[in-house]
């Protein structure tokens, strides 16, 4: 339930938005390998949630990619 919350959350944040986020989840991810490579990690679980995170904000990025590109063709139709 919480990932769908999550999504939701996403999907209303602007295109820079997503990038800041995504920028944010990769040095967070950078810094967990490296505890995890000093045996300093304790919240394993973060790992898996932040890489999920990381596919998600991807994911939406992908969709407006697509949807924009899209949207010239629609108008092109219809004109």
């Amino acid at each position: 339930m919480k990932s769908k919350a999550r999504f939701d959350d996403l999907v209303r944040l602007s295109a820079d938005q997503l990038q800041d986020e995504l920028l944010a989840l990769k040095k967070e991810q950078f810094n967990l390998r490296f505890q995890r490579a000093t045996g300093q990690l304790e919240n394993t679980s973060r790992v898996r949630i932040v890489r999920r995170d990381i596919a998600r904000i991807k994911t939406l990025q992908s969709r407006q990619r697509v949807a924009a590109q899209s949207e010239p063709k629609a108008q092109a139709a219809s004109a």
